[in-house]
């Protein structure tokens, strides 16, 4: 296995030698060659009046859309749980958007869903007399939530559905015998063994979470202003757009530092759990 450790080492430690490396560098492609600039780039970073919206925005991006993508994906399981005719068809039909892709994804819910003049949203506000919204420019972040959530909502329900049908059947039917009602089975004996299957989508969508750039790039730009504009978006406008590697690779630091402690906690709360 030495060849293989030794290939994915470098393939994980050079990249990161190099961000470090730039992130000390007085580095911008316009303005060739780098130049040892310090900490000039963290203090940059550190005192940049954009900098509190753009950690807003993060968490705002990974925290909502966990939360509708985890109730949506428990409903969605219970549902596809039970018998009905057709059921094959619907569980095919309900994780298809998780196979679509980020960059389609949004492209879809920007101009044939949420666009606000021939859009699906306008048109069925329009038929109850409501004036249609344009949900890109008015409710940007709320936009992104709605089209991050449907991408994912699948991957949830199919691992809560997955751990459901593992659930003890006569766990269900002695709360039946006993009398319990469809909450009280639900609160006592379906949430307790679904709370490890939910600890580990949320540490997973956490981390994809925070690498949200796909359906940042193709429907808001980071805008209006920076109302969208989350860490990785922050970078990409200052590597290719400000042409500023150092500032972008100071950026890059940050996020990864970001993304480990919030791996670091949610792998010490699931492993309480195992």
């Amino acid at each position: 296995m030495l060849p293989a450790i030794i290939l994915l080492a470098i393939w994980m430690i050079v990249p990161l030698a190099l961000t470090i490396w730039y992130s000390f560098q007085n580095y911008n492609l316009q303005i060739p060659p780098p130049e040892w600039g310090g900490l000039i780039n963290y203090e940059f970073l550190l005192t940049d009046p954009d900098l509190p919206r753009v950690l807003k925005n993060t968490l705002v991006l990974v925290f909502a859309p966990i939360g509708v993508t985890v109730v949506l994906g428990t409903l969605l399981a219970l549902l596809y749980d039970g018998p009905f005719p057709g059921r094959p068809i619907a569980r095919l039909l309900v994780i298809a958007p998780f196979f679509v892709m980020p960059t389609v994804a949004a492209l879809v819910w920007k101009n044939l869903i949420l666009h606000p003049v021939w859009g699906l949203v306008s048109w069925l506000m329009k038929s109850v007399g409501l004036a249609p919204i344009d949900w890109f420019s008015t409710y940007p972040m709320t936009a992104i939530v709605i089209i991050v959530s449907w991408i994912w909502t699948p991957f949830t329900t199919l691992i809560l559905l997955t751990s459901l049908q593992s659930l003890d059947r006569e766990q269900l039917e002695a709360a039946r015998m006993d009398g319990a009602r469809s909450l009280a089975t639900f609160r006592y004996v379906v949430l307790p063994h679904l709370y490890r299957p939910i600890s580990v989508v949320v540490m997973l969508e956490t981390i994809f979470f925070l690498a949200i750039y796909a359906e940042i790039y193709v429907t808001t730009q980071g805008g209006p202003g920076t109302e969208t504009t989350n860490i990785p978006f922050y970078i990409f406008s200052r590597a290719l757009q400000g042409f500023d590697v150092g500032l972008a690779s100071a950026g890059g630091l940050l996020a990864v530092i970001l993304a480990n402690i919030v791996a670091f906690f949610f792998i010490r709360a699931i492993a309480k759990q195992l």
